[in-house]
């Protein structure tokens, strides 16, 4: 019975350790952030700079640029992901 037991604890660490290590999903998603900002700031320096200067993304706070793109996105014909990525980029900063 104990052999059984030690076996399958032997079992799971070996499957355990097989799996993705947290530093590498981190990675993952932090390289994936990363492109979401360089679109976020590709898109927003594309569009909003058609109709008005750019503000400084530093200029408000996450909870400030909220209102500010959800108003601009109509005039922008601009999709909710578009809208994410410039968020994420105007956050970041």
């Amino acid at each position: 019975m104990k052999t059984r037991i030690l076996s399958l604890v032997l079992l799971a660490l070996v499957i355990n350790s097989c799996g993705p290590s947290k530093a590498s999903i981190a990675k993952s998603e932090l390289a994936i952030l990363i492109a979401k900002q360089n679109a976020g700031k590709e898109i927003y320096e594309n569009n909003c700079a058609k109709c008005h200067q750019l503000s400084d993304p530093k200029s408000h706070s996450v909870q400030e640029w909220q209102p500010i793109l959800k108003k601009m996105q109509v005039k922008a014909r601009l999709q909710d992901a578009d809208m994410d990525k410039i968020l994420a980029y105007l956050s970041k900063n």
